[in-house]
């Protein structure tokens, strides 16, 4: 029987994917829809950290510039959003029979816990999914940042980086529809191609702790354990 390549992974999940495509807030079936595919991949047998950004409810550094709220205060405000679809997450994943832990960046003690490393590794040990929360805990850093972050102390084989599209493009597909699908990149490319894929302080992390990223179309069914038998799906940074 052919084995999983990886055996700790971090998901990265952006807010877009608790919601409908352009809506707002969680809709109920596409939070269904993630839950099932996380627990079917915990079944394979990889211990899974997932790190959930907050785009559905409140970007801080747009609603930064589209208010007087200083970013500091915007990007905790995100922050905030994110321990919501956390613990969304958490709830419909024990439902599917998944044992699951929220560990927070920024505290709130009443709906979970705090992100202590050794205490994280100790749940993944155990067969729980950790969801992590609030960022990094610091404004002006991106949760794609706290995915790069976390999959280094985490000693993560592998960052998948869950989208609505099939990877990396030359453009963005989604307006230009001659834009070309590019299946492996190293990190110095997408930093010289500026690619808008994922933020350069993430790219940067990676590369110095040799942390490969899969970046691939969540809403079809089967890539992320594709992706976890090292099967060609998506785009490879490396």
């Amino acid at each position: 029987m052919e084995k999983i390549k990886y055996k700790r992974v971090l998901l990265k999940l952006s807010g877009e994917s608790f919601c409908r495509p352009g809506g707002f807030g969680i809709d109920g079936d596409a939070l269904e829809s993630i839950a099932q595919r996380i627990a079917q991949i915990c079944k394979l047998g990889p211990q899974v950290a997932i790190v959930v950004g907050g785009g559905n409810f409140l970007r801080g550094e747009t609603f930064s510039k589209q208010s007087h709220i200083p970013q500091n205060t915007a990007d905790y405000m995100g922050m905030l959003a994110t321990v919501i679809n956390a613990c969304a997450l958490q709830e419909t994943l024990e439902r599917l029979g998944q044992p699951t832990r929220v560990l927070s960046a920024i505290e709130v003690a009443a709906i979970c816990e705090p992100f202590i490393r050794r205490r994280c590794l100790r749940h993944l040990e155990l067969g729980r999914v950790a969801i992590l929360a609030g960022g990094t805990g610091n404004p002006f850093f991106s949760t794609d940042t706290c995915a790069a972050l976390r999959a280094a102390e985490l000693d993560a084989d592998v960052i998948i980086k869950a989208t609505k599209v099939d990877g990396v493009y030359t453009d963005d597909p989604m307006k230009k529809p001659e834009a070309k699908l590019l299946k492996a990149l190293r990190y110095n490319d997408v930093l010289k191609r500026g690619l808008r894929v994922i933020d350069p302080a993430a790219i940067s992390l990676c590369s110095d702790n040799n942390i490969p990223i899969v970046v691939l179309n969540i809403f079809k069914k089967g890539n992320i354990t594709k992706a976890l038998y090292g099967q060609d799906i998506g785009t490879l940074i490396s």
